[in-house]
């Protein structure tokens, strides 16, 4: 394993995860399995591990700027919860071509949603339907954590945005904030069934924690309008990934 590269993964990782509120995986994961020639199944939960420290240092600076908000961290974090429990048990024998083809599906969905303006000059209340609806939101989020590996912002930066009103910054640093628990409960079942690189991790998380400050410190400073795009171009970047690896999963077991 070239430590140096692997160190170079958490970095990117880390500026992607203070800037757009998300835990990094989307980074990790491929660079896991490029610079240390890792099985996908371990890199998936090595990068959740990874992910954690990325996350708390990330968290730290968006409450310090009053930027979580902490009923609907409370709310998503439920649901995450039992997801992530329910991703991880999944990882071993789960196929993940029809998982990856429908989350691709839900990306271009909240990337075209947020190419459009969204009303965030004010936050919509926090009502039954709108928990209901954020609870199942991290229920997704964290089945696709234990599962892929990835921290879930992508799915809950932009439901919160829609409903309930959210500014960017604001549903990033609530995002993160609940991705802190989501990746200690996945690490904690993906080390049991023998799923992470702890060493890797370790060099992952910390060269991409200081790294979080300065992409959260950005964030704060950048225009919604701008937030929006770039996030919502991140999700298409995701979902041609996504889309991609399941064509090459179908025309490997068709040869």
């Amino acid at each position: 394993m070239r430590v140096g590269r692997v160190v170079a993964v958490g970095i990117a990782a880390g500026l992607l995860s203070g800037v757009f509120g998300v835990g990094g995986g989307i980074l990790i994961v491929p660079g896991l399995m490029w610079v240390a020639s890792m099985d996908q199944r371990r890199a998936h939960g090595t990068s959740l591990a990874a992910v954690l420290p990325i996350a708390v240092f990330g968290v730290v600076t968006y409450v310090a700027n009053n930027h979580v908000n902490i009923a609907a961290a409370a709310a998503l974090t439920g649901g995450s919860l039992v997801g992530t429990l329910v991703g991880t048990a999944w990882l071993n024998r789960a196929p993940k071509r029809l998982l990856s083809l429908s989350f691709a599906a839900l990306l271009v969905f909240s990337a075209a949603r947020l190419l459009f303006e969204l009303d965030t000059s004010r936050g919509h209340a926090l009502t039954v339907g709108s928990a209901a609806a954020l609870v199942a939101t991290g229920i997704i989020a964290g089945v696709l954590a234990g599962l892929l590996g990835i921290g879930g912002g992508v799915v809950m930066v932009p439901a919160m945005m829609l409903v309930l009103g959210l500014s960017p910054v604001v549903a990033k640093g609530t995002s993160l904030a609940v991705i802190v628990p989501t990746a200690i409960i996945g690490t904690w079942r993906n080390r049991r069934n023998l799923n992470v690189d702890m060493r890797a991790a370790m060099l992952v998380g910390l060269g991409g924690a200081g790294c979080a400050v300065v992409g959260a410190m950005v964030a704060d400073r950048l225009p919604d309008r701008a937030s929006n795009l770039l996030f919502a171009g991140l999700l298409l970047f995701m979902a041609l990934r996504l889309i991609r690896e399941a064509g090459l999963a179908m025309r490997q077991k068709a040869s």
